[in-house]
């Protein structure tokens, strides 16, 4: 095998890449927020006895959780693949992510029952003031971690850090709304800090039926978006040399997504020259998609014959899917 082609080989192997020190520093920032977040508002429920920032503390204790899980997790999840584990070990954050759901999903049917509570048996929200000032520096902390998140995520994909970064998103709207029901109750409108309490109940049961759905696409292999399919087939394609391609088969493990297809090349070409096309159609996908783990099958123009088994159907599969999703 030539120099040239070794080196091409070698380049399109290199499809896991290490921890980038960005997506560190932005997981060490959430550890940090949420815990100093934690303590002021745990002093401030103290004082106050507001459902507002019970709901915010509570929101804030998952968000340290979440945060360590995903920092570890993270960690595993980009750990290059064993003999164990051969397609590497990416659907941890999919396990971490599940974990934080039910944490979420049970926090806020707690909060939905103390809500009721306060209901039938209202209490006056005390020292107000603390908790207008916890809920004013809980907005200034997550908007600028989110912004940090958003400078990390420009210079490297990490889907763990832009779960994270949407899920500090949801935090600045529920400060918000804790910040307007315990200004409210402070002006002796006292039932607007029970209101806020349920609104971001609410909005915990959402978020958790959302990160679940989202998880359970990674657990359960689901293949990536039609518009991702499409850059494959089209980059693929890019090469005159290729002729068609078919079986394109994608899922999402974690930080990576496994491509696998075949395509149809000039019977005549040596094995040499096949797979050089082969390795340049490899390099222009990781471009696209640089935490992909590609598979590639060729086949002679004119001469494919369905294999591999049940998954042999993949491209009746590929016609039908979008009317299945569009259902």
């Amino acid at each position: 095998m030539s120099d040239h082609v070794q080196a091409d080989k070698n380049q399109a192997n290199v499809t896991m890449p290490a921890i980038g020190g960005k997506v560190v520093l932005a997981a060490t920032l959430s550890v940090t927020v949420a815990t100093v977040l934690v303590v002021l508002k745990t002093l401030v429920v103290v004082m106050s006895g507001s459902l507002s920032i019970l709901a915010s503390l509570t929101d804030s204790g998952l968000d340290l959780i979440a945060s360590l899980i995903t920092f570890f997790a993270v960690r595993y999840a980009k750990t290059p693949p064993d003999k164990e584990h051969p397609f590497g070990h990416g659907k941890a954050e999919a396990f971490s992510a599940l974990v934080q759901a039910a944490l979420v999903f049970a926090s806020g049917a707690l909060i939905l029952q103390s809500c009721v509570n306060h209901l039938l048996h209202p209490e006056p929200v005390r020292q107000s003031g603390w908790a207008l000032a916890v809920l004013v520096l809980s907005l200034v902390l997550t908007f600028g971690l989110v912004m940090v998140q958003t400078r990390v995520l420009r210079d490297q994909a990490s889907v763990a850090v832009s779960a994270d970064r949407m899920h500090y998103l949801t935090d600045l709207v529920t400060n918000a709304v804790a910040l307007v029901g315990v200004g409210a109750a402070a002006l002796g409108f006292g039932l607007a800090d029970t209101l806020a309490g349920f609104v971001m109940a609410l909005w915990f049961l959402w978020g958790a039926i959302g990160v679940f759905r989202e998880a359970s696409d990674h657990l359960m292999d689901r293949a990536m978006s039609d518009e991702d399919v499409a850059r494959i087939r089209e980059r693929v394609l890019d090469d005159p040399a290729v002729r068609d391609v078919h079986q394109i088969r994608t899922r999402m493990a974690g930080p990576y997504v496994l491509i696998q297809m075949h395509v149809e090349l000039d019977p005549r070409l040596s094995l040499t020259e096949a797979h050089r096309i082969i390795i340049a159609a490899e390099n222009r996908l990781i471009e696209a998609f640089p935490n992909a783990d590609i598979l590639i099958h060729p086949d002679p123009q004119g001469e494919a014959e369905p294999h591999g088994g049940i998954f042999s159907e993949i491209t009746s599969l590929e016609e039908v899917a979008p009317a299945t999703d569009a259902q």
